[in-house]
């Protein structure tokens, strides 16, 4: 990964001061989900998304630039070809669902 250089207008204190409260509040939106899901009664295997959840949250915090764009990289379909029929597809999930082989298909 590259370097990130000082693009942004504000200092750290204005963002800070900016988007602090914002960004605290989803966290606790996160954290909140995560509780519910520790809550839920039945099968206790991860699905694809919360899977996919807990691997962009490593990424956040893992101290290396363009987050942002790994995080959506994690969280999006790459892949070029079409599907020859859309019989059993519902729609956007909002992360990769694995394939039998066991890949993603997500950009990394």
């Amino acid at each position: 990964m590259t370097q990130v250089t000082a693009t942004c207008p504000m200092t750290r204190e204005q963002v800070v001061n900016q988007y602090f409260l914002e960004h605290r509040a989803k966290l606790l939106d996160i954290a909140a989900f995560l509780d519910r899901l520790d809550r839920t009664q039945g099968s206790t295997a991860a699905d694809f998304r919360e899977s996919a959840l807990k691997e962009a949250i490593q990424i956040l915090i893992d101290g290396q630039p363009h987050r942002a764009k790994r995080v959506l990289d994690l969280l999006s379909d790459a892949t070029t070809a079409l599907p020859q029929s859309a019989h059993g597809m519902k729609g956007a999930s909002g992360a990769v669902r694995p394939t039998a082989a066991g890949t993603t298909g997500g950009a990394r």
